[in-house]
């Protein structure tokens, strides 16, 4: 019998469907053919493969169900995963024992089927299924099916990347990410990484008063040097619970990157941080727009007048293209109500991009270059800062998490602190 990796099962295959919310971590470089009976089938797992997701797995479809699957390994090795279409019931698991006789140990297989039995069920996964998915199925059942063979859950979770970009230059975005960072570690008490890729005129490491010997750039330029150890000699502890990956913001070599130049960074950071933010410059190139469709989430800044509305309704219309199984992207009003300023009201802005700003975030020079200047967060500079609380309303959005509760204060509260202060 051929010795399948085993999920932690479910009573009922047929689990109530995903929201677009719901966090499913990307699969690794992995291989996956996939054995249809419909069409229908067959096109969802085509669109699964084209999810952000699955972009890192090979995968091939063939008609022909468990028959041409038994064929076709007859003579050729299998791959890391099958993915098995069926619909009768006998014939199922007689064709997954003929299977097991052709199919090479350690291989994972994931059944589609149409009969929602409990009993089918515990039969497939004695003889070591996977997965079972009741069809019809969508293209984010096939997603989530696949995935989750790589995601144990005794393992640590994958972290979630959230990747923060200004719909033109100059509207903030970088102050927003950084702000919403700390209060992503310090509200939610999440530990966090914010990595800085504007590596010529970053602002992050002026923004936390860092100014760390190495950074990102490191990584990025010695990608055959990158893991877990490495990151961490890189990373700059900037509290408890945030770090940072600085960049340089020196102009003596040209960052000329290709499309997948952050590849091996993002995953390392995924794996040993629950959270990444992405300070993602304001350009076009084939790595920042790698980088936001391969986000988690995402957040657009944008000033409220015409060449943001614009951009923003560009960046949303292309990003919802390329994610159909994401929730569409988030986005935040900066820097609103300058004086004498002709701005677009936020009605009218949400109007055009069909979808609400998460926060408005007045113009207040005062405090915000103030915090610059000091290399401080608003938090630091103003702690019931109004706009504090708007950071972390993105924060919770972006992450699916609400605020951390607080310890009640007691009468003997103060003193308990004077006893811990001496």
């Amino acid at each position: 019998m051929i010795s399948y990796a085993r999920q932690t099962p479910e009573e009922q295959p047929d689990a109530a469907p995903t929201p677009v919310e719901e966090h499913i971590a990307p699969a690794p470089r992995v291989s996956v053919q996939a054995f249809c009976e419909t069409v229908e089938t067959a096109a969802a797992v085509q669109s699964a493969g084209e999810d952000r997701r699955l972009g890192k797995a090979h995968l091939k479809i063939q008609m022909g169900g468990m028959a041409a699957a038994v064929e076709a390994y007859r003579s050729a090795p299998t791959p890391n995963v099958i993915v098995l279409e069926s619909d009768g019931r006998n014939d199922l698991l007689g064709g997954l024992d003929h299977l097991a006789t052709v199919c090479d140990a350690g291989t994972r297989v994931v059944v589609i089927g149409r009969i929602n039995d409990v009993t089918l069920y515990r039969e497939l996964v004695r003889r070591g299924v996977s997965d079972y998915v009741l069809a019809p199925v969508g293209a984010i059942d096939v997603v989530r099916s696949i995935c989750n063979l790589f995601s144990a859950p005794e393992a640590k979770a994958v972290g979630r990347i959230i990747a923060v970009v200004g719909a033109k230059g100059g509207v903030g975005a970088s102050t927003i990410s950084h702000n919403v960072a700390w209060a992503i570690a310090r509200d939610l008490a999440m530990d966090a990484v914010v990595a800085d890729l504007d590596l010529a005129f970053g602002t992050a490491g002026l923004d936390y008063n860092q100014d760390p010997p190495q950074g990102i750039a490191d990584a990025v330029f010695s990608p055959d040097r990158v893991d877990t150890a490495f990151i961490d000699r890189l990373l700059s502890k900037c509290t408890d619970h945030l770090s940072l990956l600085a960049a340089p913001a020196t102009l003596d070599r040209v960052y000329d990157f290709g499309t997948d130049a952050f590849d091996a960074v993002f995953d390392t950071l995924r794996s040993t941080m629950p959270c990444i933010v992405l300070d993602v410059p304001h350009q076009w190139t084939g790595w920042t727009k790698r980088a936001l469709i391969g986000a988690d989430d995402i957040l657009i800044v944008a000033a409220p007048d015409l060449a943001n509305l614009r951009n923003t309704k560009n960046l949303f219309d292309l990003l919802k293209a390329a994610r159909p199984n994401d929730r569409p992207p988030l986005y935040c009003l900066n820097q609103v109500g300058v004086p004498k300023r002709p701005e677009i009201a936020a009605a009218e802005f949400a109007k055009a991009i069909e979808s609400q700003p998460v926060v408005s975030i007045p113009f207040e020079p005062q405090i915000f270059g103030s915090a610059a200047n000091n290399g401080q967060m608003i938090a630091e500079i103003s702690a019931n800062h109004k706009s504090i609380e708007m950071f972390l309303q993105i924060a919770q959005r972006l992450t699916g998490r609400s605020e951390t509760k607080k310890q009640k204060s007691s009468l003997l509260s103060p003193l308990i602190e004077k006893l811990r202060g001496k």
